[in-house]
């Protein structure tokens, strides 16, 4: 048996839209909202979200968000998020985020006596983007609708209570890989659908460049050993991964399994 990148990627498009549009229509229906909140990027995981999403509610009942940062954020992602709400006619605000961040890092540094590490200013840039979002849900009666996939999720790159702080996930089920092929069958642009990933949290910031592993490598790990249920060391044979990067992909699923739990309790009275 051996598996592959094509493998991963006969999904029925029409089958897992359906499925999608259902679940962001049962939300929206139930939890008592009047808005769906989207904080847009420009990149493939947030187009991909907020056309599922028109597609689902429709474009009057979206509060786009449009939050980039002048020194981490290229103008370019800025130019394609503003493109696809506008073709998509949803309301959208830009809110630069440049100036929340200093205050915020400054404070925290000059009480501290020290400067803060970019990694550090780059995890307050991801919940300053989570404050804005939810700040408007509030103000609007508004559900928070993230845009992190299956492989973020499991290996945990997303940043805890900023990017992870949503309300519900409609792409956390498919990999970066399945997204990439459904956002081309959705119509997105595929100068988005097939941009590279990055949180844009430090200038020059790029997705695999940090995780020293292209994401085609990670999806063919998760999907063999979470999905085909393949024991870790026979991934390289099955998959052609290399070792090193199966270990590397498996122990970044290990050591995030706290992001993906809620806080644990300590029993006192129950057990």
């Amino acid at each position: 048996m051996r598996i592959t990148i094509e493998d991963l990627l006969k999904f029925d498009r029409e089958t897992v839209t359906k499925k999608i549009l259902d679940f962001i229509k049962y939300h929206y229906e139930n939890s008592g909202v009047k808005k769906l909140i989207v904080g847009v990027s420009g990149g493939v995981d947030s187009s991909t979200t907020v056309y599922l999403c028109t597609r689902a509610v429709g474009p009057e009942n979206i509060i786009a968000l449009i939050m980039p940062d002048s020194r981490t954020t290229p103008e370019v992602d800025i130019k394609d998020a503003i493109d696809l709400v506008s073709a998509l006619k949803i309301e959208y605000r830009i809110i630069y985020i440049d100036e929340l961040v200093d205050q915020f890092s400054e404070k925290v540094s000059s009480s501290f006596g020290r400067e803060l590490s970019y990694k550090t200013v780059g995890n307050i840039r991801a919940r300053t983007r989570a404050v804005l979002l939810y700040t408007v849900a509030n103000e609007f009666n508004g559900l928070v609708v993230g845009a992190s996939d299956k492989s973020e999720l499991l290996i945990g790159y997303f940043t805890k209570y900023g990017d992870g702080a949503v309300d519900i996930l409609p792409l956390g089920d498919l990999y970066k890989t399945q997204v990439r092929a459904l956002a081309v069958y959705l119509g997105v642009p595929e100068r988005i659908a097939y941009k590279p990933s990055s949180p844009r949290l430090w200038p020059g910031h790029m997705a695999e460049e940090e995780l020293g592993v292209r994401y085609e490598e990670v999806d063919l790990v998760l999907h063999a050993v979470f999905d085909r249920g393949i024991e870790p060391e026979r991934v390289p044979e099955v998959t052609g991964v290399p070792k090193k990067v199966v270990d590397k992909v498996l122990e970044m699923v290990r050591t995030t399994e706290h992001k993906r739990r809620t806080p644990p309790i300590a029993k006192i009275f129950t057990t």
